[in-house]
């Protein structure tokens, strides 16, 4: 039987950011080390558990059958003892505990605040870690255990996260006053599109909703200006280098501010939802299971009224 005390827990997370970056470079540069130095601990490890864990191919690497075994009880591993130093550190300062979330743009421009206020509120002593992220980031935080929970985009893929909904809101069309579809009580996308866009990162899972609805459409996507908040996103539409589709709950305080219209839009696809990911709900943080809870009975509340 394998020696389970010869396991490096430094080598097992090396090698979760190896498989996940896709090369012995990326996981070494994620990892602050030379790539010899990444090469080595790997080879040690496959030394030790008596197989190859990795097809190494000029294009990167991807894991053997072995490799994914691994890679999965290291995530689960090294995520329930970065938990528990957290635990231990929060004891240590006299917090009541600790709330590791990452989310989306959209998340923290449009309903978590309010949330995590409501949160900050019921659980003083709590202590918030907030990351601000690519929804495929986010997700990814969680599989590895960087964060317990994530807001992600519907369209965004989790491999095998548990993930409940948590916000559904509207997208409308954001134009200036003087617009030429500003007279409009309601826009089908295709008028939208045929105007030049200003619109969050290609990779952004909103972005990636519209491109979607844009082909399902048979429309062409002309993105002008890419920004990477709602409020510069607003700024350029104010300043007349496009139009914008964006949540109605997170564009609508810019628009007040900027003197610009919100149009809605036609068909299903502007009901976009945001989802809570996480690993297993019944191995979260009295921390996080209390914020799940509090999400579900917000959406819950939402969807009544």
């Amino acid at each position: 039987m394998i020696n389970l005390a010869r396991f490096d827990l430094t080598t097992l997370r090396l090698f979760v950011m190896v498989v996940d970056g896709g090369s012995l470079t990326a996981g070494a540069a994620g990892f602050g080390i030379s790539v010899a130095a990444a090469s080595k601990r790997v080879a040690e490890l496959e030394a030790h558990v008596g197989q190859s864990l990795l097809e190494r191919s000029k294009r990167g690497v991807v894991p053997t059958a072995a490799g994914r075994t691994l890679q999965r009880h290291a995530i689960e591993l090294v995520g329930r003892l970065e938990q528990l130093a957290v635990a231990m550190d929060d004891f240590q300062h006299g917090a009541g505990g600790h709330l590791r979330l990452w989310a989306n743009t959209s998340a923290f421009s449009g309903f978590l605040p309010d949330l995590l206020a409501a949160y900050m509120k019921a659980h003083p002593d709590v202590v918030l870690d907030l990351e601000d992220a690519l929804s495929e980031d986010a997700a990814r935080a969680v599989a590895t255990g960087a964060a317990e929970l994530a807001v992600i985009g519907e369209n965004t893929l989790t491999d095998g996260l548990k993930c409940i909904v948590c916000d559904t809101d509207q997208l409308v069309l954001i134009v200036p006053a003087a617009h030429g579809l500003a007279r409009l009580k309601r826009v089908a996308l295709a008028q939208a599109l045929e105007h030049d866009l200003v619109a969050l990162g290609h990779a952004t899972s909103l972005t990636r909703h519209i491109a979607a609805a844009a082909d399902a459409a048979g429309c062409r996507v002309r993105i002008r200006v890419q920004v990477r908040s709602f409020d510069a996103l607003s700024r350029m539409v104010a300043a007349g280098l496009g139009v914008a589709i964006l949540p109605r709950a997170g564009a609508a305080p810019h628009a007040a501010a900027m003197g610009l219209r919100l149009l809605p839009l036609e068909g299903a696809w502007v009901q976009r939802r945001l989802r809570l990911a996480m690993r297993d709900r019944h191995n979260l943080s009295g921390p996080a299971r209390a914020f799940v809870d509090l999400a579900e009975r917000r959406a819950s509340g939402a969807r009544a009224a």
